[in-house]
């Protein structure tokens, strides 16, 4: 039986491969955030999966916050224009934050999320994020936590989506239309 993404997704990086950058992840984060409150802001909705899994691998006591951005309106190119559609539900003032991050293509949305968070007055900020393509970036952005650096290939599955679907998809596939 064909399973229903077959004829739409290639798989780029497998689940297991995934799931041991995570664990690899969690335990650098642990190490780095020793006697640290730490907050994680899961940027919505693509990096839900991630988030969760990191949360899991991460051995601290730690707060979850999440943040709705979009910069993609529906299409597999970012517009440019960053809009929060979903805020966090806590003052940010004095914490440690850790923006987790599906994808970083063009920075732009990142700068953008660095920018709004810096203004609350955290502690700290820092970024971890599951993919990187670098090919497409138009803002420097330094990510403190690396899952991967990919090629500029359009992905889904693992959060990652193409009208709102495959993001149930327990790998990392290159979507085989663009």
């Amino acid at each position: 039986m064909t399973t229903f993404h077959e004829k739409d997704v290639g798989v780029l990086i497998s689940e297991e491969a995934v799931q041991a950058r995570v664990k690899e992840l969690g335990a650098q984060i642990t190490r780095d955030y020793q006697g640290k409150e730490l907050t994680l802001i899961c940027v919505l909705k693509g990096s839900a999966f991630f988030a969760i899994d990191l949360a899991r691998a991460i051995d601290l006591p730690l707060t979850l916050e999440f943040l709705g951005v979009s910069s993609y309106h529906g299409g597999t190119e970012s517009t440019g224009e960053v809009r929060i559609t979903t805020d966090v539900s806590k003052p940010m003032a004095g914490k440690h934050l850790l923006i987790i991050e599906d994808i970083i293509d063009t920075g732009l949305t990142m700068s953008f999320l660095l920018e709004n968070l810096r203004a609350r007055h955290p502690a700290s900020v820092k970024i971890c994020s599951l993919l990187e393509k670098p090919a497409r970036a138009k803002a420097k952005v330094d990510i403190d936590y690396k899952g991967f650096v990919i090629e500029d290939k359009f992905v889904v599955g693992y959060g990652l989506d193409y009208g709102e679907k495959y993001r149930n998809l327990p790998f990392i596939g290159i979507w085989k239309h663009v």
